[in-house]
């Protein structure tokens, strides 16, 4: 072998000793630092924690807070003369539909939420990105919850302020939010669906307001079934506003029975099999 075949052997060596060293560990690098796939844990929480700063900043938590103290004064002072003569204490009568009124306003906020974010295309770039399909749902879901609780609380204040108290103990207290936060949920869910399925945030709270208002009218939360006539009491009594009031009525004075649990009961699965399902089509689909 000559000298110049023996050194160029050498450098060709050298060279592919030199190409493994550096490609190896370039490899493994790329491998180590390759960003991870944040999980729906993960996505949930910034999702959620950007729709809570968008309805700090939107102010929805102080209407939370202010809306059940409209329904408070408007709903017991024309009235609580009246039943005072029927001999019913009427701030303890009308505290379950307070809150059930208060909890319906969030259903609204929900779908109008929705509906924004339809129209401005977050839903569309959702879609086109690795984030887990329910997830932009429950985040506007918890977003929702937070809103509730806020609600509740703010109206269970007021209802103590016009003579409400809670005569039960500490369970039926607990039951008392869970039945109020379980139908904010299902109002949340049917308003979420109408809200993903809408171009109009306007048009889609309008269309939602008139039937919670009719059926808050038409139920037994705001005088006894006594009040209504005879042929329209088989609605009244059995629809859910109704239903709901009437649990939380007996919650409140310690004398819940399984007759008045039940029926809250089926309605509260019933709404949540139907309006659940039809939320994530809604907010999955491709518009």
């Amino acid at each position: 072998m000559t000298t110049t075949t023996k050194y160029a052997t050498q450098d060709l060596a050298l060279k592919q000793v030199g190409q493994r060293s550096i490609t190896v560990p370039n490899a493994a690098r790329i491998g180590r630092h390759r960003r991870p796939q944040p999980s729906a844990v993960t996505q949930w929480w910034t999702l959620t924690g950007r729709t809570v700063r968008a309805m700090i900043r939107r102010h929805e938590l102080l209407v939370a807070i202010v809306a059940p103290l409209i329904f408070t004064v408007g709903f017991y002072l024309p009235l609580k003369f009246v039943m005072q003569l029927q001999g019913i204490n009427y701030a303890q009568f009308l505290m379950p539909i307070i809150v059930l009124q208060a909890m319906a306003f969030t259903s609204i906020s929900a779908a109008q939420m929705s509906a924004t974010e339809r129209i401005t295309g977050f839903s569309s770039r959702m879609q086109t990105m690795p984030v887990f399909g329910p997830v932009p749902l429950f985040s506007r879901m918890s977003s929702g919850f937070l809103r509730s609780v806020v609600s509740l609380t703010a109206a269970v204040i007021y209802g103590y302020a016009i003579g409400f108290r809670f005569v039960g103990g500490l369970s039926q207290v607990m039951l008392f939010c869970v039945i109020a936060l379980t139908f904010s949920t299902c109002l949340s869910l049917g308003g979420d669906a109408i809200g993903s399925l809408s171009k109009s945030p306007q048009a889609t709270s309008q269309a939602l307001t008139l039937p919670q208002l009719i059926l808050g009218m038409l139920s037994c939360g705001f005088v006894p079934e006594s009040g209504f006539p005879e042929w329209i009491r088989p609605f009244v009594r059995n629809q859910p506003v109704s239903q709901f009031s009437y649990a939380m009525r007996d919650l409140a004075a310690g004398t819940l029975t399984p007759n008045t649990l039940v029926p809250v009961a089926a309605w509260s699965i019933g709404l949540i099999a139907v309006c659940g399902p039809l939320a994530y089509w809604a907010s999955t689909r491709r518009a």
